[in-house]
């Protein structure tokens, strides 16, 4: 499949890690019921904020993650597109991870995976892997492209499957011992754990080493942030992308929500970076 002229997104994100000192992914979910009054009747309303949050959180955070739903929604494709090549023309050293959830087989998945990696130009895109290896591998044919497959979810449902019994082992740990051992042939597969669920975070970090976890639901969800740390940590003191979307696009209303933005996002990263031992800036 095509090559990236953008590093791989491990080499990204571990370079996102070190220069940005956060482990913070700032979720960017563009509600249009929910955006300031000032964007009421602005052509590119989605692409304007999430361009003004992107600008008031880049020092802040080690990864975007755009959720497709809130562009497709609201027939705004072309905005998402604009907004991922705005974030790689203005701040080329932060990944993109395009929050899709992708599930689907054969020449289906491999038009997704053109849609996320050439159409958008994502770095990463999330996956649903519980169809099998077969619906995420043609995703992981796209070289240095990365691939975040769903685990542990953080909805109150996902326990509905991800927690039944496969050998005596919940099916979401299952999942992550294929994802550290088989699945990861090309050094670009990360997983999915929901910050509400800390204690499935340990069992996942200790059965997949050093992989990177994409964390969602700290901030509008309740996830506990000293929980996450001390559970997704590695030895490294990074191996975790925490993703905020609402609490931080949403902390205001008005004309200042981009500084209020900012402010939310500086206090998520300074307090993981407490419990992290890096200390805030």
């Amino acid at each position: 499949m095509n090559i990236s002229p953008r590093p791989s997104f491990s080499v990204q994100l571990s370079a996102a890690w070190q220069s940005s000192n956060s482990l913070l992914c700032v979720g960017l979910d563009p509600d249009a019921t929910r955006l300031p009054p000032m964007f009421a009747h602005a052509r590119f309303a989605l692409f304007d904020f999430c361009r003004a949050i992107v600008d008031a959180t880049a020092p802040l955070v080690c990864a975007f993650k755009p959720q497709m739903a809130y562009f497709s929604a609201q027939c705004a494709e072309d905005q998402l597109e604009q907004l991922i090549a705005y974030i790689h023309d203005t701040y080329p050293t932060i990944p993109v991870i395009l929050d899709a959830k992708r599930g689907d087989i054969g020449a289906t998945a491999r038009q997704y995976a053109r849609e996320a990696f050439e159409r958008y130009e994502a770095d990463a895109l999330t996956v649903n892997p519980y169809m099998g290896y077969d619906s995420i591998e043609p995703y992981l044919q796209w070289a240095g492209k990365g691939v975040i497959a769903l685990c542990r979810t953080s909805n109150p449902g996902g326990g509905d499957l991800q927690s039944l019994s496969v050998n005596g082992q919940p099916l979401y740990q299952h999942v992550a011992q294929l994802a550290a051992r088989s699945w990861n042939a090309s050094g670009q597969l990360s997983l999915v754990v929901g910050a509400t669920y800390p204690d499935e975070i340990a069992q996942v970090r200790r059965l997949v080493g050093e992989m990177p976890l994409l964390i969602p639901g700290i901030g509008a969800q309740g996830g506990d942030v000293e929980a996450t740390v001390k559970a997704g940590i590695t030895t490294q003191g990074t191996g975790m992308m925490i993703s905020s979307s609402r609490a931080i696009l949403y902390a205001s209303a008005g004309e200042d929500f981009a500084h209020a933005a900012a402010v939310v996002a500086a206090r998520t990263r300074d307090e993981i970076n407490r419990w992290r031992g890096a200390g805030g800036e």
